[in-house]
This record gives C-alpha cells, structure tokens and sequence, in this order.
C-alpha cells in the first residue's frame, strides 16, 4: 500500500439508489428477482476505531515481526481492526497470498501469542494460526482480509461473466474459512478489504456490481460481516466512481493519506501533510481537502477512515535552503519504518512544519520526511474533530517495540486536542491570504504552544 509496492491511484462505485419512497422501492423490488437486491448493511453505532495493516512480508525481515509483537507492544489492546495484507487476487479467483507465511511457518513457545509451540503435525499454522489465537485472548478486535491484486485482474474478475465465481471463491476462502483440506476456520476474519488500485472510468459499473456481490454473498454467510475499501488520496482518481452509492453498501473507506512526497519527486516534501503549504506547487495535496473532497461525494462522514503512515521516505544531496524543505535532492530507494527514522535524529536536526506539525530530519545533506507522536497525535485529534470514523494505519511493524506512533493515535482517538486548535488553520487554509509570512516552522521537535493545549 506504499507508493513502491502500488503507486496512487485507487477504488470505485455502485448504483444510486432511487430517492423514492416506499411505495417506488415496492415496485423495484418487485421488478427484480430477490437475489438481485443486496441486503444494505446497517452500520452499527460506534466509537472511532483504530485500524491498523499487519502484512505477511513481516516475517522476512531481519528481525521478523510476529503477532505475538502486537501483544508485547500493548498495540493489541488498544486496536479496534487488524487489515491482514494480504489475499491474492489472480486468475480469477483468491487464494492465500503467501501459504508458507500464512499456514505453514512453525512458532515455537517463544514467538506464539499463546506461547506454546506449534503441533509439528498440525496443518494450520503460521500468520493465520497466531491471528486466531490473538482473537482468543482479544475477542473484540476484528480482523480483515486484505483482498490485493493487480488492477487488470481486478477489472477481470469483476467482469460479468467472472464476478460471481471470483467473489464465491474469496467467500469460500476467507469466510467460510475454507483454507486446505481438513482445515476451516470459519470465524477468522470478520470482514474484507477491497484494495484496487484503481477502478477508472471504463471499470466503474463493473466495480460497483463487484460491491453488490460482496455484499449479497456475505450476507448469506453470516451476519455482521463487514466490508471495507481502499480508497486513493482523492475522488478524482477514481473517475466515474458514485460514492455516494457505494456507501449503503461499505462500512468503512479506507483514505491511503499517504505518499503526497515520496522518492519518485525530485524535490523533498512531506509524505502525509495534514494541510497544505503555500510552497507547495500542488494546492489540493493535504489531507484536509482530501477528507473534504470524500465528504462532497456523499459519504458518510462515519464512514470516512484517515490514513496514516508509520513510514517515511528520504533524500539525499539535499540544499540547504529552508532547512532542506522542498528542495531538490537525489530520492533514496524505498521506504523507512518510523523506528529506523527515530534513530536517525540523533545525527540530525528535527524541524516541524507549523501549519500541520510535521517533522522533517536534516543534517545539512540528508532529508527525512516521517510522522512522530505529535504530527500523529494532531492528526489524529483533527480527524476527531472532523467527526470521522477513525484512522487506519499502513503498517504496525514500523512502529517502535513500545508502539509509540500507536499510542499516540489511541491517546488522540480518546482525547483529541480542542477542535479549536485547527480554527485557525482551517481559515488560512479557506483564506490563503491570512497566511502569516513569519516562519513556517519551529526547530527541534518543539511544537507550536496553540498544537498542544
């Protein structure tokens, strides 16, 4: 869901519901077969949630990130939503993304979330097992499957005639918890994450079709199965998409807020800005006119999830001007987890962007662009203030082994800053000539008092 695994763009539609009343809805229902009408899903009223991406590549790091991780880290307790990325969507159907990470790795006592080892017999095991065993000890965290695939294949399984039968086989898999032979785990995941990246405007009536299919097979498994999408940093890469449609349909939409300045720029900038900087060229690039560009599109704003990253993206060669603030530099390769980052600064002076709290690392040639406890927690605390349905996060392993960035957000979900400390902001962003034309920024970490109180 980075930038180097997918880059922008992202998601799609469903029909419009006729604004009829009840006697219209009659005689469309009796014009179609009962099959054809997918059950909406009333969303049940709750508190804002705190999601967060576990992916299975974590288990090849160096020092590989288990479940059990979640658990030592107290990240467990304090998460609503676990998205496991990811499910493969290829040649028409799903299938398990990685079967050796996912059912056959073997824990020993000493990496199990219950810490007893594997049965050397037992065919279900790996991510999967050690997944179960965190919804033992956490019953009310929710799990996802992250469904994630080309997006030709995407367009192709949601074809007509392919539709069914490729939603029947990610129903069956993950639902139904068909896994292998002899091994069902029906009650595993409690939802699906549709992650296309992303239907365009040739793909937009089949996508929402592929919605209503999701939504029609999954009411026949269980109820209260829950159905999220992915959805880019703006509307307008998702050209022909009816939101508004979509949303009876969809409990959650996840905003990838992420990768407004990554390594394919030449020039340095911010990876999650929450507003946006008269400097840079790109005025709608912040995550408060992309949380208000969903808005308009007739989503529910409880519906609305902010993205967060726990990742940041570097530069080299960098000019010393502003402190290396948008400035042209040679892009490093790939990204860095935010615990990786925060070693960074001890050789290395921490700015903070005033108007969206920010922080940026520069040594005079090295430039960092990450989140920290408090961009997070002002983020956070906005994305509150906004009424939303909460954050999700891309991904849990770059946080530190004390889930710093987590605690913050799980801090700020349950006390968020006064939504008065944005009034401010929010009017220079509507009035761009109120703008001060002191410094932007405030040096070594230390945030403005008004971010604070």
């Amino acid at each position: 869901m980075t930038f180097m695994e997918s880059h922008p763009p992202r998601p799609a539609l469903l029909h419009r519901l006729p604004a009829c009343v009840p006697i219209v809805f009659l005689l469309c229902a009796f014009a179609l077969p009962a099959h054809a009408l997918p059950r909406l899903h009333r969303p049940v009223k709750r508190r804002h949630l705190l999601v967060g991406y576990f992916t299975q590549s974590d288990l090849y790091y160096p020092t590989p990130f288990y479940v059990k991780n979640l658990v030592s880290s107290g990240s467990a307790e304090h998460l609503d939503q676990i998205n496991f990325a990811s499910g493969s969507v290829v040649n028409g159907s799903c299938s398990v993304g990685d079967v050796q990470a996912d059912l056959m790795t073997a824990y020993s006592a000493e990496n199990s979330v219950n810490g007893k080892a594997d049965e050397s017999a037992s065919k279900f095991r790996g991510y999967f097992h050690q997944l179960e065993e965190l919804k033992w000890r956490y019953p009310r965290l929710k799990i996802f499957i992250s469904l994630e695939g080309r997006a030709a294949d995407f367009a192709e399984d949601a074809a007509p005639e392919h539709r069914a039968a490729f939603v029947a086989s990610c129903v069956n898999l993950f639902l139904r918890g068909e896994f292998a032979p002899g091994v069902a785990r029906p009650h595993l995941f409690d939802g699906v994450d549709i992650d296309w990246e992303s239907p365009q405007q040739e793909d937009a009536a089949n996508f929402r079709a592929l919605i209503e299919e999701f939504r029609r097979q999954m009411n026949t498994v269980r109820p209260g199965l829950r159905l999220s999408v992915a959805v880019d940093q703006s509307p307008d890469r998702l050209p022909g998409t009816d939101f508004a449609a979509l949303a009876p349909l969809v409990d959650e939409f996840g905003i990838m807020n992420y990768d407004y300045a990554g390594p394919w720029s030449a020039t340095t900038g911010f990876v999650a800005p929450l507003f946006v900087s008269a400097a840079v060229p790109d005025p709608s690039a912040s995550i408060e006119r992309s949380i208000a560009r969903y808005k308009a599109t007739g989503i529910p704003e409880s519906k609305l999830l902010m993205g967060l990253p726990f990742y940041g993206y570097g530069w080299t060669a960098v000019s010393e001007a502003n402190h290396g603030l948008f400035q042209p530099g040679r892009a490093m390769r790939g990204d860095q987890p935010y615990h990786s980052i925060r070693a960074f600064a001890a050789s290395s002076s921490v700015f903070r962007d005033e108007l969206s709290q920010a922080p940026w690392l520069f040594d005079g040639q090295n430039f960092w662009t990450y989140e920290d406890p408090v961009s997070i927690r002002y983020k956070v605390s906005y994305a509150a203030s906004q009424h939303l349905g909460g954050v999700m996060i891309w991904e849990l392993s770059g946080d530190t082994a004390d889930a710093e960035l987590l605690n913050s957000a799980y801090g700020a979900l349950h006390r968020p800053l006064r939504a008065s400390t944005f009034s401010r902001v929010l009017a220079m962003q509507a009035h761009p000539n109120l703008a001060s034309p002191g410094a932007p920024t405030s040096r070594n970490g230390a945030a403005p008092v008004s971010a604070v109180n």
